[in-house]
Order: C-alpha cells, then sequence, then structure tokens
C-alpha cells in the first residue's frame, strides 16, 4: 500500500464529504425556516454515520448545531 497515495485519497473522500454535507444542512435549514418549522433559535442534533464497504466498519458521529 503507498501510504502516502492514501492519505491523500481519505483526504479528499473527507472534503467532499465536509462539503456536501453543509451544502446539505444549509439547504435543509433554509428550507425548514422558510415554510415554518424551525423558528431559527433551535439547536438540531445531528448524526452521521461512515460506513464503508468491505471493511467491518460502522461509525455514528453526533453532534449539535446550533443556529443561534
Amino acid at each position: 500500500m503507498n501510504d502516502d497515495q492514501f492519505n491523500m485519497e481519505v483526504r479528499k473522500f473527507l472534503k467532499k464529504v465536509g462539503v456536501t454535507s453543509q451544502r446539505e444542512i444549509e439547504r435543509a435549514v433554509g428550507n425548514a425556516l422558510a415554510d415554518g418549522r424551525l423558528k431559527g433559535d433551535e439547536t438540531l442534533k445531528a448524526r452521521m454515520t461512515l460506513s464503508i464497504a468491505g471493511l467491518d466498519i460502522a461509525v455514528d458521529i453526533d453532534g449539535d448545531i446550533a443556529l443561534e
């Protein structure tokens, strides 16, 4: 295994996850604010699940997203 190549591939994947996740969260929050499901002062519970085919890995990452 090429450690440098592997490291770069993991970093590319994580960047894609971060950018895509942020865009989807922002879109969903904007929609919820627009239609009144959120007021704008909430703290949202978030969970991200990481799984990788071919590996025995399933990790839940929990956190909070404060809107104010």
